[in-house]
Order: structure tokens, then C-alpha cells, then sequence
């Protein structure tokens, strides 16, 4: 599953956008550098019965935002990703 799919994924599960979770990471001061991805992902969990993978991806958007790396794009897996830079915006402004 690409980068992209988690996060689409997501948002079909919860109703919530990745920005969305940006701007609740931040009231919740989870995007500070000393904050653990534990937390997050134990946040994401109990609030909103997210695994950890798809956990972990909203903690790399929240941590380093919509930027990431180029090894799976324009590769032919399945985890392959169409741009270094995911749509946080949500599935219907595409």
C-alpha cells in the first residue's frame, strides 16, 4: 500500500482529513520534537481505533509534513507512490 493509500485510507475510516489531524496534533502540542511517536500513535489508537501503521504514517505527516522520501516513487511495488509529496487536503479535492 503506497504512502498516499494509508492516509486515503484513513480519512475514509475516521471522516478526517490528514490536515485535520495536523491541526489536532498541534492543539494537542504533538507536533514539539521532544514528543514521542508512542504517544501519537497511543493517541490515534484509543481516540480513533487506528493500527499502528496507519498510525505511524499521520505521525510522519505531523512531524515532517506532506514531504517524503523518493525510494518507492516511480517504482513498480506496491507500495509505490506517485510524488515525494502526499495530498493532505483530502480525497474530495482531488
Amino acid at each position: 500500500m503506497s504512502f498516499q493509500a494509508y492516509l486515503d485510507n484513513i480519512e475514509k475510516k475516521t471522516g478526517k482529513t490528514p490536515e485535520e489531524f495536523i491541526a489536532i496534533a498541534r492543539e494537542k502540542r504533538f507536533d514539539d520534537p521532544s514528543v514521542k511517536a508512542g504517544v501519537i500513535v497511543d493517541w490515534l489508537k484509543q481516540d480513533y481505533d487506528l493500527g499502528r501503521g496507519h498510525a505511524m504514517a499521520l505521525v510522519h505527516v505531523i512531524k515532517n509534513g506532506p514531504e517524503i522520501s523518493e525510494k518507492h516513487v516511480g517504482s513498480d511495488g506496491v507500495h509505490r507512490d506517485e510524488s515525494t509529496t502526499l495530498r493532505l487536503d483530502g480525497i474530495a479535492n482531488r
